[in-house]
């Protein structure tokens, strides 16, 4: 059984300036550019240029009409938006090896556009620059492998992955590795290092790890990422899905963040375990962030799971595995997979409502604000929770003080529309406040899938009266 790829191994050329572009195209002989940014969904969108005109596009960026390329706040009357490369995020194609792309800030008429959410992350780590602070990040993003059927309906792409509890099973990662293995040398060869990679608990699920980052980095890499593995699939006829929860008797598909602060080349979140009074590695520091993200939960889940569909993944239901591994209240404690925030490790948080539908820069700009807003105020944490909450009775949850998170999208718009600390974060616009745009199309996309009558509805109440 063949296990290579097309990608070479010097997939992850040194960038630092544009000399370093123009040199890296002439060596590697790369003939195509793709100029690439996400709108508000996070959905990729790109113009291919030759590469001979490299200089133009590093100069004058490429020009696109917003209003047909997604939810990014233009309508058909605006001029044009210019997607400006980043020419330190070139990145060689693993499987086209003469292809490249850039991801870009978009600008209009010279100015950046506040619409844009890689400029929004960016303004967002400025800040937390200006109080002494860098946001390093890793992304665990989940997917599933799946085919359509005739009927249009999609099934788990291996017919033999059919295990009640198929996490870790090492035959699926066999039957499977002609593709898992060309997506982790396709990550290591792009100089991320895939470390890890995991059949996960649902079946047809996979999860491929790659090393931390500053925040900007890492939520480059996951746009790229999903464009990637969903490329790749696409050559062998499936489906590579980050949806939260395509199936309703499957675990949904995480991307859970990873997040910590840094100051002067030092993690200010750790210390040592035996100095920490709760026992978890973290300094007095983190648990303000955590305090932060506490307060901020019920608001800034509108972003991090921004989908109708993400709130199916955020239940304590059990699948056909026994968990959903998703978390529904606002908790924290040690590797507690319960909880919403989970302590892996000294020195890191991990934020589990975060999923496959989120669009990066965003995500990580309601949680930076959140953690920062913790700080600011020196807000309490409480302390860590090391029950398991799917079975904890509500009586008992109630004296913790442990809350709901918002059980769907419309319920956490109206809560993001109220939080303050999330609209200074997201910034401004031509057309008010990012967060009242934002909970616009959210909305719309709320009352478009509640106008729909699905089977459910039509198997229980067709003929019940």
């Amino acid at each position: 059984m063949a296990i290579t790829t097309d990608h070479r191994e010097d997939g992850a050329p040194q960038v630092s300036d544009e000399d370093d572009v123009r040199r890296v195209i002439r060596d590697r002989q790369i003939e195509f550019l793709f100029a690439q940014f996400v709108d508000m969904h996070g959905k990729p969108s790109a113009k291919l240029v030759p590469a001979h005109h490299i200089d133009d596009l590093l100069s004058e960026g490429a020009g696109f009409a917003g209003f047909a390329a997604g939810d990014i706040g233009q309508g058909p009357h605006d001029p044009d938006m210019i997607a400006m490369p980043d020419p330190t995020t070139l990145t060689i194609l693993p499987w086209q090896p003469k292809v490249a792309r850039f991801a870009c800030n978009v600008t209009v008429e010279g100015e950046p556009w506040p619409y844009c959410p890689r400029t929004i992350l960016r303004n967002m780590l400025a800040k937390a620059k200006e109080l002494g602070f860098e946001l390093k990040m890793g992304a665990e993003l989940e997917y599933f492998l799946v085919r359509r059927r005739d009927d249009g309906t999609i099934e788990v792409a291996d017919q033999l992955d059919t295990l009640d509890l198929p996490c870790y099973d090492m035959r699926a990662l066999t039957r499977n590795l002609d593709f898992v293995s060309q997506v982790s040398q396709a990550v290591t060869g792009l100089g991320w290092d895939n470390y890890a990679t995991d059949h996960e608990d649902a079946n047809g699920q996979f999860e491929q790890n790659f090393e931390y980052a500053d925040a900007l980095t890492t939520c480059d890499r996951a746009v790229f990422y999903r464009y990637m593995v969903e490329s790749l699939a696409q050559q062998r006829g499936l489906i590579a899905t980050f949806m939260p929860k395509p199936f309703a008797h499957l675990t949904g598909n995480g991307c859970h963040f990873h997040v910590s602060l840094w100051s002067g080349g030092e993690n200010v979140f750790e210390r040592d375990p035996a100095d920490d009074p709760r026992g978890l590695g973290l300094s007095e520091l983190a648990y303000q962030f955590i305090g932060g993200l506490k307060a901020n939960a019920k608001a800034y889940i509108a972003v991090t799971a921004p989908t109708v569909n993400s709130y199916k993944r955020l239940v304590v239901g059990a699948p056909t595995s026994g968990a959903t591994w998703a978390p529904a209240y606002v908790s924290y404690g040690y590797n507690n997979r319960t909880q919403m925030l989970r302590i892996p490790a000294p020195g890191r948080i991990e934020d589990r409502t975060v999923d496959g539908s989120c669009n990066p820069y965003l995500a990580a700009t309601a949680m930076l604000a959140a953690g920062l807003d913790g700080i600011e105020r020196g807000l309490e944490a409480g302390e860590p929770n090391s029950a398991n909450l799917y079975e904890m009775h509500p009586d008992e949850r109630e004296a913790a003080g442990i809350e709901l998170l918002p059980a769907n999208l419309l319920d956490a718009v109206r809560e993001l529309e109220k939080n303050d600390v999330l609209r200074r974060a997201l910034g401004t616009t031509p057309g008010g406040d990012y967060v009242d745009y934002y909970a616009k199309v959210k909305r719309r996309e709320w009352q478009a899938a509640h106008e729909q009558i699905t089977q459910w509805e039509l198997d229980r109440y067709l003929q019940l009266f």
